[in-house]
């Protein structure tokens, strides 16, 4: 089932913890039409303008969210966030091309190290209302994962 253009279902839910723990992913017809407009307002865009998106984590249901640790209020679990980066542009980059050039709720240019531009990758979520266009870093301090606000542009 096509999401948009260059999209399908099948890559925003399929997921290899999910086979390995023989956890069912099957989202609802709400979770499907969040994924529709998640790929129409976030991700086409980004690969209108830059080639291929690799969708590294789509929809997650609640339970393999919580299998892998996730956060129990995660976006993902609704079909309005995703996890991907570009290849062959520094993530850095490309996320000050969503902050400049896309409405989204919240960015998160994950475990992102500067001078390694394969480094990490890019989350971001998006919802019709209640957008709080929101940019953080997320990083790895004593074995504990940390967000910190990145203040103007990434």
């Amino acid at each position: 089932m096509k999401l948009s253009r260059n999209f399908s279902l099948q890559e925003l839910t399929k997921s290899e913890a999910a086979i390995r723990k023989d956890i069912d992913n099957t989202p609802s017809e709400e979770v499907i039409n969040n994924l529709t407009t998640l790929c129409n307002m976030v991700l086409q865009k980004v690969r209108d303008s830059h080639g291929a998106v690799t969708i590294t984590s789509g929809y997650r249901s609640p339970e393999l969210n919580k299998a892998i640790g996730g956060s129990t209020t995660s976006d993902h679990c609704k079909g309005l966030a995703a996890d991907f980066e570009v290849a062959g542009l520094d993530n850095k980059e490309l996320a000050k091309w969503i902050i400049d050039n896309l409405i989204f709720k919240q960015l998160i240019l994950e475990f992102y190290t500067p001078g390694e531009p394969n480094s990490g990758w890019i989350h971001c979520s998006w919802i019709p209302e209640g957008r709080r266009e929101q940019f953080m870093h997320a990083y790895k301090s004593e074995g504990k994962t940390k967000y910190k606000p990145i203040i103007g542009k990434a």
